[in-house]
């Protein structure tokens, strides 16, 4: 796995990209077909193929404490995961082994999960506790009729599950570290927008836009097409300096640091982004629930501190607030906006440059991954 640049190298090759009026390219033009932003058949590839990946699930710190879960969709199937007693994470597919009944809603904690059809439970690791009226149900053994579970892991911080297979060690060894124990969840939000998946995770992926579409809101504070683009396996990381880094000129490089002067977004693939920002961070999550329709979850951490604590959350929440006021929104209606002209005809392909390197990258995967 190819090893992404430290603070130094990064530093560098951004005064560098400033001081000649450059950024980091590709070295291919991609023209991605209109359709597989809005067919079917593309669509249901997709989802098959997010059920058999290992993919972003939450951030671990939403799990803290035992008996804590989440239970939602993911790539079209209700999912539990759950912290066991064990302070293992575990994942289950969220349906009573009765009749059919999701045994939870949201998130919380619980010592147990009662089914609201007829009261079946199941423990926190997901065998069957409880029949009420068991005389009722003879030839069912409870330990046969546990949850189904599918794979769960985490690493780095994030919890990572696999619908269709376990999760090799390799892949876990080969993506970063994100997130320690210092941080706090404090923060998220949902949205369903009316675009292809791809189409607002393309947003995060290059700087191209960033003077014409967040000419108001980001570009006052952030440089224009002036961005490090770095792949790593199937992945990408893309970072955007702010004009403040000049900040830095002069000072020996050894104590140069990064922190409030950059963000770096991650493409973790296929369809999760994982955004460092100047106090807090989010794990952004685009799911996808038909060839137009979107769910896009955000949840939100505080950064570490340069001391090794836990940034203030107060802090932390004035960052999310501008953030979402400098730009998110505006990507959000861009993408919307092209999905609106897709089926219109002007186009029957849209086309990423050189600039668009980390999207490149993607199709070239997401390609890649769907004809095995």
């Amino acid at each position: 796995m190819k090893k992404l640049l430290n603070e130094q190298q990064i530093a560098e090759r951004i005064f560098g990209h400033i001081d000649n009026k450059s950024t980091d390219l590709g070295d291919t033009v991609w023209k991605e077909p209109v359709d597989s932003y809005m067919s079917r058949e593309r669509f249901d590839a997709e989802i098959r193929l997010l059920r058999r990946m290992p993919v972003v699930f939450c951030p671990s710190v939403m799990l803290s404490e035992k008996g804590s879960y989440i239970a939602r969709k993911a790539a079209g199937t209700p999912l539990l995961v759950v912290r066991g007693e064990d302070g293992q994470v575990r994942a289950f597919i969220n349906g009573c082994r009765h009749r059919g009944m999701p045994v939870a809603k949201g998130s919380g904690c619980s010592r147990s999960f009662v089914c609201p059809y007829h009261a079946w439970t199941y423990g926190l690791d997901g065998q069957l506790r409880h029949i009420p009226g068991r005389e009722g149900f003879p030839g069912v053994e409870l330990q046969d009729n546990g949850l189904v579970e599918v794979a769960a892991a985490e690493k780095g911080g994030l919890v990572y599950v696999n619908q269709s297979s376990p999760i090799e060690e390799s892949f876990l060894k080969n993506v970063p570290d994100f997130f320690c124990g210092e941080q706090q969840f404090f923060d998220q939000s949902e949205y369903h927008d009316e675009s292809n998946w791809k189409l607002i995770a393309e947003t995060t992926m290059e700087g191209y836009h960033i003077k014409s579409l967040h000419k108001q809101s980001f570009y006052p504070y952030g440089l224009d097409n002036t961005n490090i683009v770095e792949t790593f396996g199937a992945n990408s990381r893309v970072i955007f300096p702010f004009k403040r880094i000049e900040k830095l000129r002069g000072i020996e490089p050894a104590k140069q640091s990064l922190d409030g002067m950059i963000t770096s977004v991650y493409q973790l693939f296929p369809n999760v982004a994982v955004s460092i920002l100047s106090k807090h961070s989010t794990v952004t999550i685009f799911e996808p629930l038909s060839p137009t329709l979107t769910q896009i979850l955000i949840y939100r951490v505080t950064n570490r501190a340069s001391d090794g604590n836990s940034v203030d959350v107060e802090e932390a929440m004035r960052d999310a607030v501008f953030v979402k006021a400098a730009g998110f929104d505006e990507d959000r209606e861009a993408a919307c906006s092209i999905q609106d002209t897709l089926g219109a005809g002007a186009n029957q392909h849209l086309t990423f440059g050189y600039f668009e390197k980390a999207i490149v990258h993607f199709h070239k995967q997401l390609a890649e991954h769907l004809s095995v």
